[in-house]
């Protein structure tokens, strides 16, 4: 039987209807489940909406070789987009029987009644993930909300050539990488080790849950939001002061200009996730064959433990009319062989299941890293070490507060720590606006 949530962690994400209207884009129309309760007339139809290219090509496979399951992939936008219309949706009792979820999502949709607990299905799948991805989809409950899909593992990534030129070292703690950065500039003050930049939150969230942060818990029916704790003002004020005496650039990410200095050498390094080979080819094609991967820096030496940016999951909806046969979709989706195999070749994913990191589809190195042939087997080594993260029901509006105050810390060189307590503030009134019980 697939259960409800435990009633205290309903009630710790529990938006009111008011709260909802106010945080979801009304109006947005939903196709429906395309669901019908299993009968002797026909298979079981099951309707998946998702994002990711070529899943419709995986779900063929499935419904070749499970006639009596048939599965319909409907694309659809990533992000916020698919969020609000997914609730729009089940609001109106018509979602999909499956979703593709952004791990920081899933307790916005808990909260808002929108998938089913499969726990009673898929809960024995947990060995099959590293502990830190499969928490995200537990939200460390006994419940089970989705099965990871793809994951981000955070790495280092470095210019060879420019790091043997300038006698730089490969930084095993962060204290290292710090020296790295102001032995450049002292030697060459036309290039940066790195640039901090504020226009996508997920890279400083994976730094921060590499340091131990837990941004969002629950105790009972109540939240903590924590934004601001310890782990988090250690990394805020390294950056910070990395960025305040000059030691790296101040630039936003996926700009021309920045793209331009990873090609010519301006910035030899960035810390990034397993998915950083695709954007470095296509924003740096002359360094090919020049950089180089390793784990991330560590806060303590000897530790081994990295933090994550991206990854999504697969769950089951509430609304479903055939849980359980949606739930042996979503497992088979990403854990078995062929289907992670197709899932690598036609979606683009690093898959999170631990048995696929290597092997088949990764057995080679990425074209742009055919100088690193062991880049896959390193990074299913670091993606094991990933520590979990903790979410909230509302990620959106801290990550839209820590663009607007670490976006002008940055660029004015101005105290991280200030720009952190904005964003821990404006988390902690919006939740308190939506009518959760909070403290912060």
């Amino acid at each position: 039987m697939l259960s409800d949530a435990p009633r205290g962690l309903r009630l710790a994400l529990g938006l009111t209807s008011a709260a909802v209207a106010a945080t979801l884009v009304a109006g947005c129309g939903s196709s429906g489940s395309t669901s019908a309760a299993p009968s002797s007339s026909g298979p079981v139809h099951l309707t998946y909406w998702a994002w990711a290219p070529g899943l419709d090509q995986v779900a063929a496979i499935w419904n070749k070789s499970h006639p009596n399951i048939q599965v319909t992939v409907e694309k659809q936008a990533q992000g916020d987009d698919l969020l609000t219309k997914v609730i729009t949706a089940a609001k109106a009792g018509s979602a999909p029987d499956l979703v593709q979820a952004e791990y920081q999502a899933l307790p916005t949709l808990v909260s808002n009644n929108v998938l089913a607990d499969i726990s009673a299905q898929d809960g024995s799948a947990s060995g099959k993930f590293a502990p830190g991805i499969w928490k995200q989809v537990t939200l460390g409950t006994g419940a089970v909300y989705a099965i990871p899909q793809d994951s981000g593992p955070l790495m280092f990534y470095y210019r060879t050539d420019l790091f043997q030129k300038y006698g730089l070292t490969v930084p095993t703690t962060w204290d290292q990488f710090r020296a790295d950065a102001e032995k450049l500039r002292g030697e060459d003050s036309s290039r940066y080790l790195t640039t901090f930049s504020a226009n996508d939150a997920g890279l400083f969230a994976g730094l921060a849950q590499q340091a131990g942060a837990q941004w969002w818990t629950t105790s009972g029916s109540s939240w903590k939001v924590s934004l601001d704790d310890a782990a988090t003002q250690k990394v805020a004020s390294f950056w910070g002061g990395l960025v305040k005496e000059g030691a790296i650039d101040n630039q936003p990410m996926y700009t021309p200009a920045w793209s331009k200095a990873l090609d010519d050498g301006t910035q030899l390094a960035w810390v990034s996730a397993v998915w950083a080979p695709g954007v470095l080819s296509s924003s740096a094609p002359s360094g090919k064959g020049k950089w180089a991967m390793a784990p991330l820096p560590q806060w303590t030496a000897g530790q081994n433990v990295t933090g994550s940016w991206g990854g999504s999951s697969t769950a089951v909806t509430a609304d479903s009319r055939n849980k359980a046969a949606a739930a042996q979709f979503a497992l088979w989706l990403n854990t078995d062989p062929q289907a992670v195999a197709a899932l690598v070749k036609d979606s683009y994913v690093y898959p999170a299941a631990t048995d696929a990191q290597t092997g088949g589809a990764l057995s080679t190195a990425p074209d742009y890293f055919s100088n690193q042939p062991d880049f896959y087997t390193q990074a299913a080594k670091i993606a094991a070490t990933t520590a979990p993260a903790a979410w909230g029901p509302n990620v959106n509006t801290a990550y839209s507060a820590f663009k607007d105050a670490f976006g002008k810390a940055a660029q004015n060189r101005t105290d991280f720590l200030a720009a952190l307590s904005t964003v821990q503030q404006t988390t902690l009134a919006d939740m308190k606006s939506q009518g959760f019980t909070v403290s912060g």
